[in-house]
């Protein structure tokens, strides 16, 4: 494995003048020794999350990934994404440890929406000021959010970034890479009339829409990261910083046991949003609010911000992380998988065709109804 981490760019524009002894880089702002220190650090973590088909160490210039297996005729897929201003609610917490999740979910979760299996991620990690300790919080998330979807962590990059950071800010990336055999794309054009959609319940916020929670939770409500909120059951922090859930094994579980037409993972831009990337021309998808309550955290957000019912559902996943549309005859078989493996599910609504096929501004995807409780 190669992990390579490394201390790299731009030293501080600041006034500050060289002493005596000339200028460092350090005192430009970038410390290698910690960046080295950093590496020591989450050594393990890294290597813990890795595969069989992963070439070589820590610390090469590259990460090796051999393909191996009988594949016919496989297909590469890659996914990049970040967190986004999330990371600012566990940089004001101090806690490091669950971002690094929300990173590799955010990408592999996106792969898997065409069937392909996670093989790989890549890291990067900006940082104001390289806190060995905090980096190493960062990348044990990342590890686990590997090891969860079935993943390597091939290797990254760590940059300190002074003068152009604030020494306690920092912000991720990454890129994630998976196989599919060509045969076995899931695309739109296997979507048909009366295919089932289902849900897959978010774990929250997942990783969307915390620029609007923050400005209503924190700065116009004025609310505690810290304290305790009683339809949570925990801190507000806690909540907030909730890991997204890593639905890549359980969407390939049940592909392999069912007619699975394709996924949608449900980011920023909600859910019809999302569902109509994968609804091909000529049909919709209907679905029903009364198949679920959404959790108490999109209720506070509504409630304490005044926020309307569709800035709501064009912000958030409102419960609904993940959705696949299955063949009508194996509904009852994919419920039961995704149960076994833990995994809350419903059937939210069904695929119809268009009432006005050639009209290209009628809604791929409608929602109706209410939600219980909310």
């Amino acid at each position: 494995m190669s992990e390579k981490d490394s201390v790299a760019n731009e030293p501080s524009t600041g006034d500050s003048t060289p002493t005596d002894a000339g200028a460092s880089y350090a005192a430009a702002g970038v410390d290698i020794d910690a960046g080295e220190r950093a590496v020591e650090l989450f050594a393990p973590h890294a290597k813990r999350a890795t595969r069989p088909e992963v070439m070589g160490g820590l610390g090469g210039f590259a990460g090796l990934f051999a393909l191996k297996g009988n594949y016919r005729e496989p297909v590469l897929a890659a996914s990049s994404d970040g967190v986004g201003t999330k990371l600012a609610v566990a940089q004001a917490v101090g806690k490091h440890d669950t971002v690094g999740q929300d990173l590799v979910a955010m990408c592999v979760d996106d792969l898997v929406v065409c069937g392909a299996e996670p093989l790989f991620l890549q890291d990067y990690i900006a940082i104001g000021k390289v806190i060995p300790e905090v980096v190493a919080e960062i990348v044990a998330g990342i590890a686990d959010g590997c090891v969860a979807a079935g993943c390597a962590l091939l290797g990254g990059e760590t940059a300190e970034h002074p003068g152009l950071m604030l020494p306690d800010h920092y912000d991720l990336s990454a890129t994630a890479v998976g196989i599919v055999e060509a045969d076995e794309l899931l695309s739109p054009e296997r979507v048909r009339a009366g295919d089932v959609v289902i849900a897959m319940g978010s774990s929250g916020l997942h990783s969307n829409g915390y620029s609007l929670a923050r400005k209503v939770l924190l700065e116009w409500g004025h609310m505690d990261l810290s304290g305790h909120v009683e339809e949570f059951g925990r801190t507000l922090g806690e909540e907030l910083l909730e890991p997204t859930r890593i639905y890549a094994r359980d969407c390939l579980a049940l592909a392999a046991e069912t007619d699975v037409r394709i996924f949608a993972h449900i980011t920023g831009g909600g859910l019809a949003e999302n569902l109509s990337r994968v609804i091909p021309d000529g049909l919709v998808a209907e679905l029903e609010r009364g198949t679920w309550t959404p959790a108490p955290i999109f209720a506070l957000i509504a409630q304490r911000g005044r926020v309307e019912q569709a800035e709501m559902e064009r912000t958030f996943n409102m419960g609904v992380g993940m959705v696949a549309i299955v063949a009508p005859e194996d509904t009852d078989r994919a419920l039961a998988v995704l149960t076994a493996r833990h995994v809350d599910n419903w059937v939210l609504g069904s695929i119809k065709r268009s009432p006005e096929p050639k009209n290209h501004d009628v809604p791929k995807v409608t929602v109706v109804g209410e939600h219980p409780r909310f």
